[in-house]
């Protein structure tokens, strides 16, 4: 069942309201609202015709991510997958919160949940397009700060995690996310393949 556009719409709205009162900043704006912006931008681009719930994920996909601060759990790896995976669910309660009230149907709800939440087949065509649409706003958005906070090749070996989780098609987008050269530099170092000549 497809909700009508003004659904939609009040839809996106309530994430974007949501989303304005994350405190970190982008540019003097509200970080998870550029975030979701940018997915919005991302997946217009990567498939025009996805569906309610996929636009609705990835608008929602950094939804109050700020409420659940990395330096709350524990230093180490262990730390680090507990908070991704509590924030996985903060995401999916927040849409559950605010989706229902626009009159979006209870299986887009449901659906949009599972995305942000990454449940279910990760190798289906919508969850591939989830992932590839949050790597792009990492490129676009965090990737600069990453270089600040790393050194170089452990810069590169995080771009090496992330590019296979893409697909093809959200590879070559991502020669277009907005880099400075430095951060090109090393993308295309990190896309090369094994052995190849850098220079």
């Amino acid at each position: 069942m497809r909700s009508d556009r003004a659904s939609l719409d009040a839809a996106i709205e309530a994430i974007d309201h949501a989303n304005a009162a994350d405190p970190n900043l982008i540019g003097g704006r509200p970080r998870a609202l550029v975030q979701g912006e940018r997915a919005t931008q991302w997946l217009d681009r990567l498939d025009p015709q996805a569906s309610e719930a996929l636009v609705l994920a990835a608008r929602g996909h950094h939804v109050r991510r700020w409420t659940s601060a990395r330096s709350s759990y524990p230093d180490g790896r262990a730390g680090y997958l507990r908070w991704r995976r509590d924030l996985k669910a903060v995401h999916a309660e927040t849409l559950g919160e605010l989706l229902p009230a626009c009159g979006i149907g209870a299986d887009v709800v449901e659906r949009a949940q599972q995305l942000v939440a990454k449940r279910g087949d990760q190798r289906a065509p919508e969850a591939q397009a989830f992932e590839d649409v949050v790597c792009l706003v990492f490129l676009d958005t965090q990737f600069e700060a990453l270089i600040d906070r790393l050194d170089e090749q452990k810069t590169i070996d995080v771009l090496r995690k992330t590019l296979p989780k893409m697909s093809a098609a959200a590879v070559a987008l991502a020669g277009s996310a907005e880099l400075h050269p430095r951060g090109r530099e090393l993308l295309g170092r990190a896309a090369a393949p094994a052995g190849a000549d850098p220079c």
